[in-house]
């Protein structure tokens, strides 16, 4: 049976507690809550609406009022696309609006003890709601899209009529309560209920064909932290590579500063501004009230000259009503001395039909004392009557004729009263409708401009939020800066950790050189060139000599294993471009061009001289290993050692069977074998960390 609600006018205090609340919810310094509860509401207001989505309210409580539907007319539920909480338990509502998915960013509804009998399909559509209550209502059933709420943890539908569980609850993974009547339940049965959200939900996958998770391995998404990629240390040229790093450290930090400044800078005019603007818009404000004050008080003038005029008026009415009056009084005591005669004059009938009765029993003694006949007497007695009914008659008729008379000149005054009793009322109204005009008139303006002055404190208040906005980003942003002005501290505490341990690793490099150990490096490189694959030497092998003596004359030896896997000989390379050496893999464009023009210049020179010879100094045996590029003439430049000087194969330091195959880095030890290095986190020589590892494999 369909419920009506009669509308109640809210009392004097809920409509002063919803003017009070939205007032507070105007302010500049407010928070996210707009709460409009217990104020009598049969339907929330369009100012709720639109202060909902010009200061993009989160929290909304409406709670405990007489609310029969969400939406009122002409309002739409886009207003409320920023609300994360909406409290709406406690009123009379029997239905949700269907399109309520489009609250994208709720996480909380409450619609507890009201008149709910079913809920939209669209409430699936809530992908971020955490906290459904749907306590104390008339529900009967719950929609199949309640198991798309990929984020609902609590869920409550206690006191309704719901005696089965949807099944495609079970894809819902991150509930973690439930609250139902497990005594009145049919599907999953009373016991199972009775065992608690787990329990339901294992019985719900079970049914489902669905593999059960507790809700702590499906908790909500949380914030990404960006991870600082670990950069690994090479072996040659550290120094430089340090000092390079500080530099643009140092540029990096200076770049920061001055960032910082300009920002500053930038919020100190934004600020000058933003007061500028206040001032302005203070000046405004008294301008219109000004103007508001000066307007009223000529409406007050007028409208007490309207009040003067009307009293004048009313006492000419009052004038012209007590003169009427006298005259009616006149006429009235005229009327009734006339009324007076006529009842006197029929007094005086009543007397002459008394004197005629006497005259008759007079006549008739004297007829008896006279003795006259009868016939006589007849006679005489009718011409007697005759004439007594003749003067009766013509006193009735006159007296006829003044009552005419009198109702005569009583219509015409009645009408000349009722005429210009009219005519005062049509000019009193006249009056009247002047006076409304006037007041219409007044208020359309003053309505016109409170309407303007509500646009221009919409506009402020954008602007305020615009600016509130700003600063809360340049506060981040400041945030942000001291969270990289602490990360850059930690990476130059950091940096300047690993320059001492480079430092030292110098210092005990320096030590192992006193103990006639200074060629390690290049005995272990000596010892990786010595093992290089069979194939890369026959293709080394087949390079001109020409080529090997222009890349070791530009420091370019390293990218010989790289020309004699693509078998680039010299004249391919005359005819080749900066591009296809980047694609071959020479990167430095300054080392392209160089070796691109020697090459052409050797080939010019090969078609000139049918065999060109190779200058002194510059042949170099492909097998030899190149050496180490040139240093400045006061520095020692160090060479290859002879092959006299490398080591015999070493054997496992842990196993001490098997032959050494792995080179440690960044200590490069070699100094265990395959099977013995997998378990090992430090060198078992130097004890430094391992970084990586390498395998080496003997060329036949």
């Amino acid at each position: 049976m369909p419920l009506f609600f009669r509308k109640r006018k809210p009392s004097e205090e809920a409509r002063k507690r919803l003017e009070y609340q939205m007032c507070l919810a105007k302010e500049a310094g407010a928070d996210d809550i707009l709460d409009i509860s217990k104020c009598e509401l049969s339907e929330i207001p369009f100012g709720a609406f639109a202060t909902c989505k010009v200061l993009q309210k989160k929290v909304l409580i409406v709670h405990t009022n007489h609310l029969t539907s969400l939406l009122p007319k002409s309002c739409s539920l886009l207003s409320l696309a920023t609300i994360k909480v909406l409290d709406l338990h406690d009123n009379q509502m029997t239905a949700l609006p269907e399109d309520m998915g489009q609250l994208t960013v709720l996480q909380v509804l409450n619609v507890e003890k009201n008149q709910l009998t079913h809920l939209p399909r669209s409430i699936g559509n809530l992908l971020q709601l955490q906290t459904l209550n749907v306590k104390d209502n008339k529900l009967k059933e719950l929609p199949d899209t309640l198991g798309e709420l990929r984020s609902l943890r609590t869920l409550d539908i206690s006191g309704n009529e719901v005696r089965r569980l949807p099944q495609i609850l079970a894809h819902v993974r991150t509930l973690e309560t439930l609250s139902l009547d497990a005594l009145s339940m049919v599907y999953p049965p009373p016991e199972v209920c009775a065992a608690g959200v787990a329990s339901v939900q294992q019985f719900l996958c079970r049914e489902s064909g669905l593999e059960y998770y507790p809700p702590s391995q499906y908790l909500l998404p949380v914030l990404e932290q960006d991870g600082a990629e670990n950069s690994q240390d090479s072996p040659d040229g550290p120094i430089n590579r340090f000092s390079r790093e500080e530099a643009e450290w140092q540029n990096r930090f200076s770049d920061y500063e001055k960032r910082k400044e300009q920002k500053m800078l930038e919020k100190l005019e934004f600020e000058r501004r933003l007061d500028l603007g206040q001032r302005e818009h203070a000046e405004l404000l008294q301008q219109s009230y000004s103007h508001k004050d000066e307007i009223l008080q000529s409406v007050k003038q007028e409208q007490t000259r309207l009040e003067q005029g009307l009293s004048e008026r009313q006492r000419c009415l009052d004038a012209e009503r007590q003169q009427l009056r006298e005259q009616l009084k006149q006429t009235e005591q005229s009327i009734a001395s006339r009324i007076q005669r006529l009842l006197q004059d029929n007094q005086r009938q009543k007397k002459s039909s008394e004197i005629l009765k006497s005259l008759e029993n007079e006549r008739i003694r004297m007829e008896q004392l006279m003795s006259i006949t009868q016939e006589e007497t007849e006679n005489l007695r009718q011409r007697e009557i005759a004439s007594a009914m003749q003067q009766m008659l013509t006193e009735s008729c006159k007296s006829r004729l003044i009552q005419m008379a009198y109702e005569s000149q009583r219509q015409s005054l009645v009408q000349q009263a009722c005429s210009s009793m009219a005519e005062m009322d049509k000019r009193f109204q006249q009056i009247l409708s002047w006076q409304q005009m006037d007041q219409s008139k007044a208020i359309s303006q003053i309505l016109q401009e409170s309407v303007m002055q509500k646009a221009a404190f919409e506009a402020l208040q954008v602007k305020k939020d615009l600016a509130h906005r700003q600063i809360r980003n340049q506060e981040m942003i400041s945030e942000q800066r001291w969270a990289l002005s602490s990360l850059l501290q930690q990476l130059l505490k950091e940096k300047r950790q690993r320059e001492e341990e480079l430092h030292d690793i110098l210092v005990e490099l320096e030590a192992k050189s006193e103990t006639k150990q200074e060629n390690y490096w290049l005995i272990q490189y000596q010892r990786l060139l010595n093992q290089k694959p069979l194939s890369l030497k026959l293709q080394e092998e087949g390079l001109q000599r020409q080529l090997v003596a222009l890349l070791v004359e530009l420091s370019a030896e390293h990218y010989l294993p790289i020309f004699a896997h693509h078998r680039i000989s010299l004249d391919m390379l005359s005819r080749m471009s900066p591009g296809d050496l980047a694609k071959v893999g020479v990167s430095e464009a300054g080392l392209q061009h160089e070796i691109l023009r020697r090459a052409r210049d050797l080939a010019d020179a090969a078609r000139v001289q049918p065999e060109l010879e190779p200058p002194k100094g510059e042949v170099l045996d492909v097998l030899e290993p190149p050496a180490a590029p040139q240093e400045p003439p006061e520095s020692v430049r160090p060479s290859a050692p002879p092959e006299e000087l490398d080591m015999a194969t070493s054997e496992c330091v842990v196993c001490l069977e098997r032959e050494a195959q792995m080179v440690f880095l960044a200590c490069g030890h070699v100094c265990c074998c395959q099977q013995c290095c997998q378990p090992l986190r430090t060198c078992p020589l130097c004890r430094q960390e391992i970084s990586q590892r390498l395998r080496i494999y003997h060329s036949s």
